[in-house]
């Protein structure tokens, strides 16, 4: 690879940090929320969300450049005796001469079509979606004024993130955006050990200070960090805002209020429901959504709540050597989170060139149909008394997708919802090839329901299905000529003499 910096714009000068700092102020002071976890505690999810179920997340960078190992090869190509290290040396030479800064210049989305790639994550029955903003390493994929290192003047040239989020709108998507900057703080620390270009400070500005993972970040950064996300919120005016885990560091505490504060102060001006989303114990419960990467709940949660997740198991950006899940994998995640009260974030990643790959286009599609027939038993939609039943054990947790999840027959989750006495069970399977139903939680025998069931019909035909109440099980035939080949759903009409038992009072299986 020539090394050729002709490319570099000039430094960016931030602006005066107090004038924009006061502003973040006067919103703060202008509405219901202040920076108290007592204040941010009024926070309720909106409604949006809570029927959504289901969005889309777009990791893009120029870590799709190299496309080796995972979306983490920015940091991993600066840790002496990794594989990235190693294949970084023989295949783009010396790390002072090509360094991941040299990458940013191929990152050329010259295929890229916003309204392309909106319409094939639309297919998938997706309501909202969630590109990256900033990633660890320090690139904008947006017009963010602080920093030359951005799409509009690098690589792309253009704001894909401006001109995703926009596409979306008009394909009356609800549209969000990904910060993970709070990581730049140390992320390429691995090249200071060595001789290489982040030691150049040239590149500091893009490859930031470069500390030590457990060292508190400066207030200069946190100050930065604060700005940079105000930016977004005020910019493109996002309805998610998703943060990874690493402002969980007690440094960020005071500046996670004050964001929470002015992100939800700033909803109310625009009369649109937000939701900001965080790992771990960032966020004290209830004052925003908490999110789970490749995770799972054991059981319902009481609080909307999401599952991050991506369509491959090794890599969020793209790689050449992806390890991709099956759409029935995924099916089974979305109907698992659902039937918990949370929400599935699927992630896909475009290559250097700014289209999606085929493989996830098609995955995309697969779960797209499977929505199209069952959808009813998904989108706004609430937990039942349980969340389930069949021979899968649950997960719990993070991390939890490096084996395969996938339902197999016999293995049901429940959705509901109610119009008066009347309440519609909705029994979801991933995988079928059955002609017969067995649902043990509404058996005669069964307390979790005792009043009358008034029909079953089949999802997407909504034919009636033939059925019969024993003491063991409600039995269901579907019909001979029934496709369950990919998983099915049946509605369940049921009638109340009395209310059903509190879910709250049932042990979750």
């Amino acid at each position: 690879m020539t090394k050729d910096l002709t490319w570099v714009p000039p430094r960016v000068e931030a602006d005066c940090d107090a004038d924009e700092l006061a502003a973040i102020e006067a919103v703060i002071a202008s509405g219901p929320f202040d920076a108290t976890w007592e204040s941010l505690s009024a926070y309720e999810t909106p409604r949006w969300f809570r029927e959504a179920k289901f969005g889309v997340f777009v990791h893009w960078g120029a870590y799709s450049v190299p496309a080796y190992g995972s979306e983490w090869y920015a940091r991993r190509m600066y840790k002496e005796g990794s594989v990235e290290f190693a294949h970084h040396r023989e295949t783009w030479g010396d790390h002072r001469e090509v360094g991941y800064k040299d990458f940013l210049p191929q990152l050329t989305f010259e295929n890229f079509d916003a309204s392309a790639m909106v319409t094939a994550i639309r297919r998938s029955g997706a309501r909202f979606i969630v590109p990256v903003a900033e990633h660890h390493d320090g690139f904008c994929m947006y017009d963010e004024p602080r920093t030359r290192w951005k799409a509009p003047l690098v690589g792309p040239r253009r704001d894909p993130l401006g001109e995703l989020l926009s596409e979306a709108r008009d394909q009356w998507m609800t549209v969000g955006a990904s910060s993970h900057r709070a990581e730049n703080w140390f992320y390429f620390n691995g090249g200071r050990s060595f001789p290489s270009d982040v030691a150049d400070p040239e590149w500091s500005d893009l490859y930031g200070a470069a500390e030590r993972e457990e060292i508190d970040p400066s207030e200069a950064f946190l100050r930065d960090w604060l700005i940079r996300t105000v930016h977004i919120i005020d910019r493109y005016r996002p309805q998610v805002l998703w943060f990874d885990w690493w402002i969980e560091r007690p440094a960020f505490e005071p500046y996670l209020r004050t964001l929470a504060a002015y992100y939800y102060n700033r909803s109310v001006e625009w009369g649109h429901g937000v939701v900001l989303q965080y790992k771990n114990d960032a966020f004290r419960e209830g004052t925003a959504v908490f999110d789970v990467e490749r995770g799972a709940s054991s059981g319902i949660r009481p609080l909307p709540w999401q599952n991050d997740t991506s369509v491959s198991r090794n890599s969020w950006g793209w790689i050449d050597a992806h390890d991709y899940k099956e759409s029935r994998e995924i099916i089974s995640d979305l109907i698992d989170v659902v039937a918990k009260n949370g929400c599935l974030l699927l992630n896909v990643g475009p290559k250097p060139d700014g289209t999606l790959p085929p493989e996830e286009v098609r995955l995309l599609e697969q779960v797209g149909d499977w929505l199209a027939l069952n959808g009813e038993g998904v989108f706004g939609t609430e937990p039942w008394l349980v969340y389930g039943e069949g021979p899968t054990s649950s997960r719990d947790g993070s991390f939890v997708d490096d084996t395969p999840f996938v339902l197999v027959p016999g293995d049901l989750r429940f959705t509901r919802r109610s119009f008066g006495d009347v309440e519609y069970l909705y029994v979801l399977a991933a995988q079928g090839d059955v002609h017969e139903i067995d649902v043990r939680a509404l058996g005669s025998h069964s307390k979790l329901f005792e009043g009358d069931i008034a029909g079953v019909q089949q999802l997407g035909s909504l034919r009636p299905l033939q059925f019969e109440r024993a003491h063991e099980a409600l039995r269901v035939s579907l019909p001979p000529d029934a496709d369950t080949s990919h998983g099915f759903g049946i509605r369940i009409t049921l009638r109340h003499p009395a209310p059903t038992r509190r879910r709250d009072d049932l042990l979750h299986n």
